[in-house]
């Protein structure tokens, strides 16, 4: 059990741990994958380093400088949140994990696959959210697009409410242990006429279908969002000054909340929404203090 739990390691994930541990609180941050940052070969417009810094370089000292203050850093994939009463139960790939309060700090990594068809049935057939529209598809045949364990954990929400599962690569390698039948084919175009019913392959091949659900990469801020019931618009999640959600304890910062996608915005968001989760644990205490 953890007061704090933040997903994400980037500037805004590490800048929330740091005045969040400094509020007292005991902090977990949770990462997985290649973040953005790390890919930046030179970084010249961020305060303090006269002559610029590699952003791998930059990733990796809010890592250790986070691990200097004590705080538990686990590189593990999340695959769920869900918020039990008052309580946050975050599943990764690795273990289960609870807390009275959540950051988001993923980035926006909504994967979209270029496949003919796709914007055309997004909304009439296909779908980014296995929990939210998988009632739609009762005793019906569906297929998820991914490689990896965000697609497999899609698959396994679908599996109680759907007639059959098929997990497509779109050409890519599938490496994990998988129930379902997995298709390695290259999808050539998405087919239907008022909503999606064929997906047609590049060898020529078919596969009839009553709905696709897209989950490629690994679950960001919108996908988050959208299994949760967090108010976005468009792909960025939607937080007031506190860098709160319309989830009580929720908060989000960083590239996940959209504007201005700079490292400086999400040092200071990362900051407000530490300070206003160690608040949130605070008011909590403070209100069970009462009602003993």
């Amino acid at each position: 059990m953890f007061d704090i739990i933040i997903i994400g390691a980037g500037p805004s994930g590490i800048s929330a741990g740091l005045y969040a541990k400094r509020a007292n609180r005991n902090v977990l941050i949770l990462y997985y994958g290649e973040s953005n940052l790390e890919k930046a070969s030179s970084i010249e417009n961020y305060y303090g380093f006269e002559h610029g810094i590699n952003g791998k370089e930059l990733f990796l000292n809010g890592i250790r400088q986070a691990e200097n203050l004590e705080i538990k850093i686990k590189k593990e994939e999340v695959l769920s949140i869900v918020k039990k009463d008052k309580i946050f139960v975050i599943k990764t790939d690795k273990n289960e994990y609870n807390s009275s309060a959540v950051i988001l700090a993923t980035g926006n990594k909504k994967l979209k696959p270029n496949i003919k068809g796709l914007d055309r049935f997004e909304g009439k057939g296909i779908s980014y959210c296995a929990i939210c529209d998988g009632f739609f598809y009762r005793n019906k045949n569906v297929a998820v697009i991914g490689n990896g364990k965000f697609a497999l954990n899609e698959a396994n929400d679908l599996k109680q409410i759907v007639n059959n599962v098929t997990v497509l690569t779109d050409g890519q390698e599938f490496k994990e242990e998988c129930e379902f039948e997995v298709n390695l084919k290259k999808i050539k175009e998405i087919k239907g006429e008022n909503k999606v019913s064929l997906i047609e392959f590049e060898d020529g091949s078919k596969l009839e279908i009553d709905g696709i659900f897209i989950a490629l990469g690994e679950a960001g801020g919108s996908s988050f969002a959208k299994k949760m019931g967090i108010i976005t618009i468009g792909d960025s999640i939607k937080v007031n000054e506190n860098m709160e959600t319309n989830i009580p304890g929720l908060y989000a910062c960083g590239n996940t909340t959209g504007g201005l996608l700079q490292i400086s915005k999400s040092v200071y968001e990362g900051a407000v929404a530490g300070i206003a989760a160690a608040n949130y644990i605070k008011s909590i205490e403070k209100n069970n203090s009462i009602i003993e």
